[in-house]
């Protein structure tokens, strides 16, 4: 235990140091060797501690140079977990949420809300010749669609053989292909809860998810959330100790809101926490492909023995939003949402399942994505430096660790949902915190989608956003 401590002090001390800005992007850390001796550590410990930073995407290693800071973070600190409402709450999130997301949209209003990716940066061009290919060489799938079989046989092929990157392979039997993650998380909140039902969520957590529990009319126990580790195991032990949960529902690889990635200890706690309790487990793994360390981060399912946890994800955010294709690995509960599958949409579109197979099985997909993830980690950490620069000094952000959204915690006086509506009328956009929450809480932050390369439109934007915040701040009081 002493050792694991002196690895994680290492590895805190030096992550400050990228955060406090005195270790900047593209610095040389000292040699595994002078650490060494310098902390008075053996060299094994020294080398955990940077591979513990290189899997959280703050450091890479380069043959025969040593290690180097990554990218730009925060020189400010970072926002703490906050403690949260004991007990279970209705959601009542949507109307607010659309007048937002519909703000954001308008023509001429910075792109700063909606967590969309530009469409320069996805492969729409070899999309479209995939299409052009596949109706060709498969005109019959155009003629008819399938209640019954409605998965396709070569995309169920190519996840299963892409799971082996995060300890699967997934059992191709418990996949089934979805019009879009959204589509999968509702059908398995369809699956295994009641309306009245509970379920616990992270704080601050995803919008849509809250949506999807104010549809069904569930309950939402909020669970604190680190910015760096996740969701409290701890916290969420505490929780269905004393009461009954239906359901946990959480983002655990590059969250949205944060960015953060759980460890791989905590989530095989809380597999396995779950699976003892009977909560059953809902996992949005959107953003895995799209981290910044240098080894794609396992996913809750690859801890998951008994069938209990169901992993949903989609390629909305890494091909193209409009391909409208998701999936979950169902577990233990594949009948069940096989079921709620059929009934309320029928087989997902057989044209475009086959697009993304032959995508998939091409290699261009891992090709794309080594970019793809170069650009999101580059326009998170220009987002991050123009907040630094023009927004007010109390100002917090958080470090995330794929993705491409940025949470901010603004000083305590600003209440982000009144300065909403002046943004708007400025011709900026972002969605406040407390949309992010189903008790309303974390009204003095807001969500800045990072999506679109850093451009001067963007810095202007930020710039003219942290004056309008400096101009609500209280005036000092002078002697």
């Amino acid at each position: 235990m002493a050792e694991l401590l002196r690895y994680e002090r290492l590895a805190a001390d030096l992550e400050g140091m990228i955060v406090q800005g005195m270790l900047r992007h593209g610095d040389r850390l000292p040699s595994v060797r002078r650490l060494a001796e310098e902390r008075r550590l053996s060299v094994s410990t020294v080398v955990q501690a940077l591979r513990q930073l290189e899997d959280r995407g703050l450091l890479e290693a380069r043959p025969q140079s040593g290690y180097f800071v990554r990218r730009a973070a925060a020189v400010r600190a970072l926002p703490d977990a906050r403690s949260t409402p004991e007990t279970a709450v209705q959601v009542d999130v949507t109307q607010r949420l659309v007048a937002v997301l519909r703000a954001g949209s308008l023509p001429g209003v910075a792109p700063l809300a909606a967590a969309l990716p530009a469409p320069s940066l996805l492969p729409v061009a070899a999309l479209q010749r995939l299409y052009a290919g596949v109706a060709r060489r498969h005109p019959r799938l155009l003629e008819g669609a399938s209640h019954i079989h409605m998965d396709e046989p070569a995309l169920v092929r190519q996840l299963v053989r892409r799971s082996l990157a995060w300890g699967g392979p997934l059992d191709a039997e418990e996949i089934v292909v979805t019009n879009s993650c959204t589509e999968a998380l509702g059908l398995c909140l369809r699956a295994v809860t009641q309306p009245g039902d509970t379920v616990a969520v992270e704080s601050p957590g995803y919008y849509l998810m809250l949506q999807l529990l104010e549809t069904l009319g569930l309950k939402a126990l909020e669970i604190p959330t680190d910015p760096r580790t996740g969701m409290s195991v701890e916290a969420l032990d505490l929780a269905t100790r004393e009461r009954r949960i239906a359901a946990c529902l959480l983002v655990p690889n590059a969250s949205n809101p944060l960015g953060s990635v759980m460890p791989e200890e905590k989530k095989r706690q809380l597999a396995t926490l779950t699976a003892t309790r009977g909560v059953a487990v809902i996992e949005d793994d959107i953003y895995g492909d799209l981290h910044y360390g240098s080894q794609r981060p396992w996913p809750i399912k690859a801890f998951d023995t008994s069938g209990n946890v169901m992993l949903c994800a989609s390629f909305s955010k890494s091909l193209s939003p409009s391909l409208r294709i998701g999936f979950v690995a169902a577990g233990r509960y594949r009948s069940s949402i096989a079921l709620q599958k059929t009934i309320t949409s029928g087989g997902t579109n057989p044209v475009t399942q086959h697009v993304l197979a032959e995508y998939l099985e091409s290699g261009a997909y891992e090709r794309h994505l080594r970019k793809l993830r170069r650009h999101y980690e580059r326009q998170v950490a220009s987002m991050s430096e123009a907040v630094i620069r023009h927004f007010p000094a109390e100002t917090r952000i958080t470090a995330p660790q794929g993705g491409y959204v940025l949470w901010v915690e603004l000083p305590e006086a600003i209440d982000a949902t009144a300065l909403h509506a002046h943004a708007v009328a400025e011709g900026l956009a972002f969605v406040p915190g407390e949309l992010f929450s189903a008790s309303g809480m974390y009204r003095n932050c807001l969500r800045l989608n990072c999506g679109n390369p850093h451009s001067a439109e963007i810095e202007d934007a930020i710039r003219r956003l942290g004056a309008l915040i400096s101009h609500r701040l209280p005036a000092p009081i002078t002697a």
